[in-house]
């Protein structure tokens, strides 16, 4: 099956690395031009420099999802440079363990701030630009943690969890202006996200450091962990017409972890 988003503009969060630079080079590699959004400046230039080496436009930009004020001022930036923001994956996201009693409620506030309300402003923002040409897609990179839970994670499930519910009151909501809201819900990904979760399996256990990272691949009947690239082809999938009629869906990466 051939993808083409020619003409498309796509707006990725924390795209400077693991997942999101994934997504942005995967959706220029089938024609949609990039906006770089994150926190980390010179990793979002050497992102947009390999995006502009495969003939696409990139306009990398500083946005911090827990602030509203730099969000708008990163899509009224963002809409200086192109006509429209087609598609948004809001892939921004942070993660935190501790055993339940030891939740502070700033790392639970932190939590929340990124990863739902992060999704919520971003998403807030473009819907306008998406209703005006009565066309969008909005991939919201949950989890697997939002599907089921698991010890030490309860904020970051909860979140993702919360991620799971907007998408699919959002979907209805926009079904008839040609927009979709989808969310891919992967196990442990090879990021930097998971080598923290090793560090912090390792320092709170008698496990060594290839031990910790046998406990993650067994989490799946694959035995494994996940590529940043089986991600990123979702998403592109997800925003191209061929996925019109999926809507309001949460699909998993789990290599058959979750019946659901």
């Amino acid at each position: 099956m051939s993808i083409d988003l020619s003409g498309k503009t796509a707006l990725v969060t924390g795209a400077s690395r693991g997942i999101g630079r994934a997504c942005a080079l995967k959706l220029a590699q089938v024609g949609a031009s990039l906006v770089l959004a994150g926190r980390n400046q010179p990793q979002l230039e050497a992102v947009a420099s390999e995006v502009r080496s495969l003939g696409r436009e990139a306009l990398p930009l500083l946005m911090d999802v827990r602030s509203t004020e730099s969000v708008e001022a990163a899509f009224e930036k963002a809409r200086q440079v192109f006509p429209s923001i087609d598609i948004l994956v809001n892939n921004a996201g942070i993660a935190h363990s501790a055993p339940f009693q030891r939740w502070t409620d700033r790392d639970w506030a932190e939590v929340f701030e990124v990863n739902v309300n992060g999704v919520f402003r971003c998403s807030r923002a473009v819907l306008p630009i998406m209703q005006e040409r009565r066309w969008g897609r909005i991939v919201n990179i949950a989890s697997v943690a939002g599907k089921a839970g698991a010890a030490y994670i309860t904020g970051y499930a909860a979140s993702k969890h919360a991620v799971l519910g907007l998408t699919k009151a959002l979907a209805v909501e926009v079904a008839e202006r040609g927009i979709t809201v989808n969310a891919v819900c992967p196990g442990y990904v090879e990021t930097d996200m998971a080598m923290m979760a090793i560090k912090t399996i390792t320092e709170k256990t008698k496990l060594n450091q290839q031990q910790a990272l046998e406990y993650l691949r067994s989490q799946t009947p694959q035995k494994r962990l996940f590529q940043v690239d089986e991600v990123a082809a979702l998403v592109v999938y997800l925003c191209s017409e061929a996925a019109a009629g999926i809507n309001g869906q949460a699909i998993n990466i789990c290599g058959g972890a979750l019946p659901y």
